[in-house]
């Protein structure tokens, strides 16, 4: 879900009336100008108004990006402990001499500005105690963004990405806020919340994210099943406020399941768990397949990975959402003139199919993914095997064994990998082969000895198949002889890809 919307203005009334204290008339002659390190209870306490409760801090398992606080880096404007804690923020303050005098050593970390800064919150003290305003910003930022919410994220229950923001936008926020349509406002923090122009959060049921962090989720529970009204975005130079109409919807412990089952035509089960009684239950997995008693059938489907959608027909809940994949025994390429083509039985369209899938080539012991996160090209666009290839710890084709290479393609969906050895002479003769020719040729040739050296088999593997649910590449549902498909000349015509239903 996607909606343009209008940036509007931070009424005075969030500005001002919002347990704003201005510096008294005597005060006024003396007032000076500086940062403070605000915890995040006291950042936000007037911000929320009556009734804000404590804002904690937060501690990461990852200690080296709670540092980031510099100019233009992850979490610009905070401050921490110099360990694993992000405690708050530091912001541009006002407050009287006397005040700050008064405060002595606990100054908050007091740092002089030379003028007066475009936004600032005002500093009281009493009884040794200092008390902090809502901002004062007397002309808040309008831009033009797009909000998009996400019910399935690693980060949390629910993420908010704000689009189409200014270039370096998203290093300034010091602060963020949702307000929802009964009165109530979140207060978003560093790292566990705001992160690069997005704003994610736990409401109980995700409470641990992928690199180990728990997640503070008591503070966020009132959030589902509301409607935000408001964004309100903190940045050192005031408010930005965007106005929306988006609504949280209820998640759940509970799942959806599809079992892997052969690709062609046939049918596969799926099975439910914790669905609530009241869910109005409507599947959807793409186009060529149907979902009914329980069942998905499908006719003529390529092997991949495959996605199944649950969504309540009322609004109330989340949706669910469930990968699965469809396998073959059946090995439709081989390696041939230097290069991955199609087998003498198989169809353009099913060896395109497995180069869609590719998902690791294993060197030797040395496993690689080829799509996705950390992915090293190993196979070109072509087929070929690319003998310069480099990972993160060095060349790929660097010690064959026994004057060898063993190489093992692996593909979504197919049981048995594309197993090829090649004398590690021929790689370093290919490899220098490319790096002398030009681009062009360079993928349309191959050395005679790197061809003669090549023999290949098939072998079963239980590790072909993995599961990707992020961005399955298949013939997925509805998805055709996409992509590039290799004739026996060693051709690659681009065939339209359909997009998949989800």
């Amino acid at each position: 879900m996607k909606r343009k919307i209008q940036i509007l203005t931070a009424a005075a009334a969030v500005a001002v009336a919002v347990s704003a204290m201005p510096l008294s008339a005597a005060a006024e002659d003396s007032v000076v100008y500086g940062t403070m390190n605000i915890p995040y209870t006291d950042f936000y306490a007037a911000e929320l108004g009556e009734g804000a409760g404590e804002v904690d801090a937060v501690t990461s398992a990852t200690k080296t990006k709670v540092l980031k606080n510099g100019e233009g880096e992850l979490f610009e404007g905070s401050y921490n402990n110099g360990d694993d804690t992000i405690l708050g923020v530091t912001y541009p303050v006002a407050i009287s001499q006397a005040d700050l005098d008064a405060l002595g050593d606990n100054n908050y970390g007091f740092a002089k500005l030379d003028a007066a800064p475009e936004a600032y919150k005002n500093v009281t003290v009493a009884d040794g105690k200092a008390t902090f305003s809502a901002v004062q910003d007397a002309s808040p930022e309008k831009v033009t963004a797009a909000v998009k919410l996400s019910t399935e994220t690693p980060w949390g229950d629910y993420l908010i990405d704000l689009a189409d923001q200014p270039e370096g936008f998203d290093t300034k926020y010091r602060g963020a806020i949702l307000r929802t349509a009964d009165g109530k406002g979140y207060a978003m923090r560093h790292e566990q919340n705001i992160w690069r122009g997005e704003i994610a959060w736990s409401s109980g049921i995700k409470t641990e994210e992928p690199h180990g962090n728990k997640l503070d989720y008591a503070a966020y529970t009132g959030l589902m099943g509301s409607t935000v009204k408001e964004i309100v975005l903190i940045t050192k130079a005031g408010y930005v406020t965007v106005e929306t109409d988006t609504y949280i919807p209820v998640k759940f412990a509970g799942s959806i399941a599809a079992a892997d089952s052969a690709a062609g035509t046939g049918k596969t089960a799926i099975t439910e768990d914790g669905i609530p009684a009241d869910y109005d239950k409507k599947y959807t997995a793409g186009e060529g397949f149907t979902v009914e008693n329980g069942e998905i059938s499908y006719t003529d489907a390529m092997p991949g990975s495959y996605s199944l959608k649950l969504s309540d027909g009322s609004g109330k809940y989340a949706d669910l959402s469930a990968s699965y994949t469809l396998t073959t025994d059946k090995l439709p390429v081989k390696y041939a003139d230097g290069k991955i083509v199609k087998a003498d039985d198989a169809t353009d369209a099913e060896a395109a199919n497995f180069m869609k899938n590719l998902a690791s080539v294993t060197v030797g012991e040395t496993k690689l993914n080829a799509s996705g996160r950390g992915a090293v090209k190993v196979i070109t666009d072509d087929g070929a095997i690319d003998f310069a290839a480099e990972s993160r710890t060095g060349k790929v084709f660097a010690d064959g064994e026994n004057g060898n290479y063993q190489i093992a393609v692996a593909a979504t969906g197919y049981t048995k990998t594309l197993d090829i050895t090649i004398s590690a002479q021929a790689a370093e003769t290919t490899a220098a082969a490319t790096a002398t020719t030009a681009p062009a040729a360079a993928v349309t040739t191959t050395t005679a000895k790197a061809a003669a050296a090549v023999t290949t088999t098939a072998k079963s593997s239980s590790s072909s198949s993995s599961k990707s649910t992020s961005s399955p590449k298949t013939g997925d549902a509805g998805v055709g002889a996409a992509a590039a498909l290799l004739a026996a000349a060693s051709a690659v015509v681009m065939l339209g890809r359909k997009k998949r239903g989800e």
